[in-house]
């Protein structure tokens, strides 16, 4: 009887608990505990197609290394690109087309332009680091640093020149010419002009200097004999150096500058080249290189400034 009573009364329990359990919760409530889609994914999992949203759609997805800046590293050698002008006081002001242009995408993304201006290989580094979100200074879009870098679409097109004196021009009636072991030949260091004159005078001495400022130098100290300059920039200093000439063109498959971008940023890059593409349409584009060359025409300092901002003596 007490095995009955004892059976009976852990039956009730069983019973009591199931009641008080309440079941399980309505289907409409199985959503609460659903993990939720990646931010950067959609609801399927996949990678969104960042390149066909629009940039309102685009900005809340955009990841920048200061949040609401747009870090832009810069080599201000490099005018009409980038360089410093100066004003009537003596005081520098970063100015240029790359310049005009970083200011125009930080504005049509929403945020705040921060430049860094950095030797050109440093850029090269910044942005390979992820210490900038973009690289600025005349970029080509080499197939080697692509494992670096992204690239956005072309927003200029240039050429490549070889420049040397005018008492020189005569030397170089091709480039065939200026491959030879007893010239001193000119490229910036980390630039795809290093490559170009290792492919056309790979028998000359080709001196890598860090700023075109210093290979304009070596050229007019008659230091060097020639050297592989991007166009636009050759024809500034030309302009401002009459002792100088662009001698010959240089072929190369990518003749055009695009801004290098962070890898793994996707979202940041289709922003980018919608703002390229706006600013190519409204003329902004053509309104910027002409108002730099126009600044590169007067007194202007190309290089880094000292620790108090000033351009160096």
């Amino acid at each position: 009887m007490k095995k009955l009573l004892s059976l009976l009364l852990a039956l009730a329990m069983v019973l009591s608990l199931a009641a008080c359990g309440g079941g399980d919760k309505p289907a409409d409530d199985a959503g609460d505990s659903a993990p939720a889609a990646d931010a950067g994914q959609d609801a399927g999992g996949s990678e969104p197609d960042y390149a066909s949203m629009t940039i309102d759609e685009l900005k809340p997805l955009l990841q920048t290394v200061t949040e609401g800046k747009l870090t832009v590293a810069t080599s201000p050698d490099f005018a009409p690109y980038e360089f410093y002008a100066i004003d009537e006081s003596g005081n520098p002001t970063l100015a240029g087309f790359d310049i005009a242009l970083a200011e125009y995408v930080a504005d049509f993304l929403g945020l705040e332009l921060e430049p860094t201006p950095i030797d050109f290989d440093g850029v090269l580094m910044e942005v390979q680091t992820k210490s900038a979100d973009l690289g600025m200074a005349g970029l080509s879009p080499d197939p080697k640093r692509m494992n670096i870098m992204d690239f956005s679409d072309i927003y200029y097109k240039g050429g490549q020149s070889f420049v040397c004196l005018q008492s020189n021009q005569d030397l170089f009636p091709d480039l065939e010419s200026t491959n030879k072991a007893e010239y001193q030949i000119g490229a910036q260091i980390g630039s795809i002009q290093v490559d170009l004159a290792q492919a056309n005078s790979p028998d000359a001495d080709i001196i890598q200097l860090a700023k075109v400022t210093d290979i304009i130098s070596e050229l007019l100290g008659g230091k060097m004999d020639g050297a592989y300059i991007e166009t636009a920039v050759a024809e500034s200093y030309a302009k401002n150096y009459p002792d100088l000439c662009i001698v010959l063109d240089v072929p190369y498959d990518v003749a055009g500058s695009s801004i290098g971008v962070v890898k793994d940023n996707p979202a940041l890059l289709a922003a980018v080249n919608l703002a390229i593409a706006a600013a190519l349409e409204d003329g902004s584009m053509d309104q910027f290189v002409a108002d730099a060359n126009e600044l590169a025409s007067g007194e202007t300092y190309e290089g880094l400034l000292d620790a108090d901002g000033n351009a160096a003596a």
